[in-house]
């Protein structure tokens, strides 16, 4: 970790390191496509397959990380069909590459960031319905069904991680269910860990051949991710907030 201070930079923003890792979240009847059931996101088979005995997790090489590189991004909005229309006020965010610049040295470093799949999670201690809630495994999601569009949430999410949806949703992804009105963020492509494979952004990341990302077991100790962090120093995002997040970053 570099010393000085550092700028932040990710769509348009512009704050300093230290903000990013210690300040809290900017302030920030739903309407659902044709034919789209939200069953997955709630007390359902999907939350019913969910095990105890394993926290998912990310962890992510910032050295690895190609600053004029977005193919995680572009996977993220392909796999989950949230890209929006370029308007950053409106725009679903499910990841977003962010830049840390050492103002002393200069040096600059890209990584993606998301939700952060917390163990305590914020979000889902302000959440007046439970629509935001933890699986079992450790992934944070949001009952589209019962959700009412409040945003407390958002205001909770020292990580600007979640978004809301303004516009009425089209061509929505039947495994990645959106509705206008509602809070979204993230789902770790639970879609896909329930069917025993990757998130989209690092099956992309890796085909670009940068290998920044990492998923895995955490309660793993052979897995990959685990044996990294046991092996390598990582950071958490936020660590002052003790919340204990499921991905973690290496080289910042």
């Amino acid at each position: 970790m570099s010393c000085g201070k550092s700028r932040l930079r990710g769509k348009g923003a512009d704050i300093s390191r230290r903000d990013f890792l210690r300040s809290g979240a900017a302030v920030a009847s739903a309407t659902l496509a044709p034919g789209v059931t939200l069953i997955a996101f709630g007390g359902s088979p999907a939350e019913a397959r969910a095990s105890a005995g394993n926290r998912w997790g990310l962890l992510i090489d910032a050295n690895r990380c190609d600053a004029g590189c977005s193919a995680c991004v572009t996977a993220c909005a392909d796999e989950n069909g949230w890209a929006g229309n370029g308007d950053p006020a409106t725009d679903a965010q499910w990841i977003r590459k962010v830049t840390l610049r050492n103002t002393t040295t200069g040096h600059e470093t890209s990584m993606p960031v998301m939700c952060q799949h917390c163990a305590e999670p914020p979000c889902v201690d302000v959440c007046p319905t439970g629509a935001s809630f933890k699986r079992a495994d450790g992934i944070v999601l949001v009952d589209k069904h019962i959700c009412i569009g409040c945003r407390y949430c958002m205001m909770a999410c020292p990580f600007k991680a979640r978004s809301f949806v303004h516009e009425p949703v089209v061509n929505q992804k039947t495994h990645a269910p959106r509705g206008q009105g509602t809070v979204e963020s993230c789902t770790l492509c639970v879609h896909r860990v329930d069917a025993g494979g990757t998130p989209a952004c690092v099956e992309a990341c890796a085909a670009t051949g940068h290998g920044a990302i990492i998923f895995g077991d955490l309660k793993d100790p052979e897995s990959e991710i685990s044996r990294r962090l046991a092996e390598y120093p990582s950071a958490a995002l936020r660590p002052d907030l003790d919340l204990n997040p499921g991905v973690r970053y290496s080289n910042l």
